[in-house]
């Protein structure tokens, strides 16, 4: 299999390990790798190593690790002012763990502004599938009237949460699951959730940019942190009044 290239950077294939380019020598745009496969193994090994698997239907298996890299710190988090009142109303109920699989594909189904389609695939939900029956994938949902509305998934080591998509089929359904996950991670110790690469709307929550270098620093010692490995539907969130 031959390299791709990337500007003046060469793209390497992956092998049948599941060892990883150093993502420090990776361009800012982040590609590092393409080709392997979702085995689970290798996915956590990419996440351990700062990397995440990101490409669209008809291309190869594609492996990034942008700089700067997007991070929203649990204490750091921003509610608006309508956002607090829907809390302060209760409007959703809010649940951990309840339906991984309807949250995974109603973040691949929504409609998003810019993209014609959606990177969530098949191959991208079978594996994600099996991260949540190993315990490493979680989601969190709101609920309206017993109907999941909104939510948000993603993968816990250590003590970091690396977030992969969020939906909302209401008007701050996800913003709900969002403050619930930061209210829940922060009470547990967790350091960060890794939101990957920037959005006006995540900044607008309080996630902001950091080098890459140090995020890859940072993330050694978060990995070395008791984690949280197994179902979190016994997790409990109910909105304080802050």
């Amino acid at each position: 299999m031959g390299s791709l290239y990337e500007d003046e950077y060469i793209i390497p294939p992956l092998g049948a390990d599941y060892t990883f380019p150093n993502p420090k020598e990776a361009c800012d745009e982040g590609l590092l790798a393409y080709g392997g496969d979702l085995h689970p193994q290798r996915i956590l090994c990419a996440y351990e190593a700062g990397i995440f698997p990101w490409f669209s239907e008809g291309e190869p298996l594609l492996w990034w690790s942008p700089n700067p890299r997007f991070i929203l710190y649990p204490e750091e988090l921003k509610v608006s002012k309508s956002l607090h009142k829907v809390l302060k109303k209760r409007v959703f109920e809010v649940k951990f763990d309840n339906d991984f699989e309807g949250v995974m594909q109603a973040c691949a189904k929504t409609p998003r502004a810019g993209q014609a389609g959606t990177w969530i695939l098949p191959q991208m939900q079978k594996a994600y599938s099996e991260l949540f029956k190993m315990g490493f994938a979680h989601s969190v949902e709101s609920y309206l009237d017993g109907e999941l509305v909104g939510g948000l998934y993603g993968v816990a080591m250590g003590k970091a949460f690396f977030g992969e998509s969020m939906f909302s089929h209401k008007n701050d359904a996800s913003k709900v699951c969002l403050k619930a996950l930061s209210d829940v991670l922060g009470e547990r110790g967790y350091d960060f959730i890794d939101c990957q690469v920037k959005t006006d709307h995540l900044v607008r929550m309080g996630a902001r940019e950091i080098e890459r270098d140090l995020f890859l620093d940072s993330l050694k010692s978060v990995l070395k942190k008791p984690s949280d490995r197994g179902s979190w539907q016994q997790f409990f969130w109910e909105y304080k009044n802050d």
